[in-house]
């Protein structure tokens, strides 16, 4: 007997050393049920950033691409000094086991898997609790940034609750009508989607007016505005791409340094969700340009949420996608190659540079103007032919021979227009970070979450 109790002793001894107190953490977790590490100093503030559709080989291919190309000295990003593990993505559909937006941002708002299209309901159509919603009942501020509508699927899944991610106008009309303890639910959003706002049926613009917020509508707006309650709506649908952009439109750091100072006067805390949604949008195009242009876009960001928190010492950074997007491959046909310089020579995406064509009906001009490799005859041929079809097909035709130049010369490679089912990676810096290193779900992610904002 007096044997087996030291032994016993002894086994518990080793498993605090390894785990620390808590008991959840020990027991090996996974199922989404542990909360967060108690032995870890809790955060008070939390900036959770999702890269759309970022996969593990967008990563790579954007250290590529900052380093000017592939070299044995390649410096870091800012995301490679804060990786901490890789995260699953799979839903629970019982028609698909690969997760689409809606359903992967559910499950790291709410802790809980659902079907692909939900907005933060179960299959039952309840109503999930989500960390934003959590931070608010906790009498912390709130705020919402994306380069998508902001009544896209993953801001959407962490401040409404619907049925379907394509209900535009009704996520829209949550954000203002659903309250916690009589307050409104949202303190800062800042995106696009304009036409979801200002409708027939309802102007939600004055509403938010109303209710006291600021509305701005353009980069110098945002930045002149000392309101608590900020509306920033900079397009009618997704904001140009960042290679796109004017000075009216901001930038995605812009936004997320304006939600940063503005959420971070409450002395109680604050919760702010941060979507690059775009990467995503250039995966389903098979676009390389699009995706290094939304990757630089993502990891200022990202910097400027890290930068924020190095000086608060009370903020919990946390950077991961929702799923991959395109099958895009560094390598294609069988080449041994990526090739990042001539992304360097171009200074607008496929998507602009096929707009200015159908405009202007000026291929060669319009491809000098914007990128510093030539086109073949061939594919100056093939964009001819493409302008004489039939109004509806140029667009695709055109941008399609584009993108298919800069693949060629890139040696990129793309599986499908789709979302692939791999983990992909998980970054984080601040108290609670040692909660996402190693393997975890995205559901853990939702459980970390509501834990720290109901501190």
């Amino acid at each position: 007997m007096k044997k087996w109790f030291i032994a016993s002793l002894l086994t518990l001894f080793v498993l605090a050393s390894v785990f620390g107190s808590n008991p959840a953490t020990a027991a090996g977790g996974g199922s989404g049920s542990q909360g967060a590490d108690q032995d870890s100093d809790t955060p008070k503030n939390v900036i959770y950033l999702i890269g759309d559709g970022m996969g593990v080989t967008y990563n790579t291919a954007y250290r590529y691409y900052k380093n000017g190309g592939f070299s044995e000295d390649m410096a870091d990003t800012e995301f490679d000094h804060h990786l901490v593990g890789q995260q699953k993505t799979h839903p629970h559909d019982e028609e698909e086991n690969i997760t689409d937006s809606a359903a992967s941002a559910t499950a790291m708002a709410t802790g809980s898997k659902t079907y692909n299209n939900a907005i933060a309901v179960d299959h039952d159509l309840n109503e999930l609790e989500t960390a934003l919603e959590v931070a608010k009942a906790s009498d912390k501020s709130t705020g919402l940034v994306a380069t998508s509508e902001i009544t896209h699927a993953t801001p959407a899944s962490f401040g409404a609750h619907d049925e379907s991610r394509h209900n535009h106008a009704e996520i829209a009309d949550d954000y203002f009508d659903e309250r916690i303890n009589d307050q409104m639910k949202v303190d800062v959003l800042l995106g696009g989607g304009i036409e979801y706002f200002d409708r027939e049926d309802r102007n939600l613009i004055e509403e938010f007016q109303n209710e006291g917020y600021d509305f701005v509508s353009n980069a110098q707006e945002m930045q002149q505005s000392q309101n608590s309650q900020l509306l920033g709506l900079f397009s009618e649908g997704g904001l140009p791409k960042k290679w796109d952009r004017t000075e009216e439109t901001p930038s995605l750091e812009n936004m997320t340094q304006t939600a940063i100072d503005t959420l971070s006067q409450d002395e109680e805390g604050f919760f702010l969700m941060v979507e690059g949604s775009q990467i995503d949008w250039a995966g389903h195009a098979n676009d390389i340009a699009g995706a290094m242009s939304e990757m630089e876009d993502f990891e200022a960001a990202f910097a400027a949420a890290i930068d924020f928190a190095e000086q608060d010492g009370e903020t919990l950074v946390v950077a991961t996608a929702d799923h991959n997007t395109g099958g895009f491959s560094l390598g294609l046909d069988g080449e041994y190659n990526w090739n990042a310089e001539p992304l360097h020579e171009m200074h607008r995406t496929p998507e602009f540079i096929t707009e200015e064509i159908l405009e202007t009906e000026d291929i060669e001009g319009t491809v000098d103007a914007y990128i510093d490799w030539a086109l073949t005859s061939e594919e100056i041929g093939a964009l001819e032919e493409a302008l004489l079809l039939p109004t509806a097909d140029r667009s695709g035709e055109v941008e399609g021979i584009i993108k298919d130049a800069v693949d060629k010369r890139t040696f990129t490679g793309w599986t499908t227009s789709g979302h692939t089912g791999e983990d992909v990676n998980v970054y984080a810096y601040g108290p609670g970070k040692d909660n996402f290193q190693g393997l975890t779900d995205n559901i853990e992610h939702g459980d970390f979450l509501k834990s720290f904002m109901a501190q």
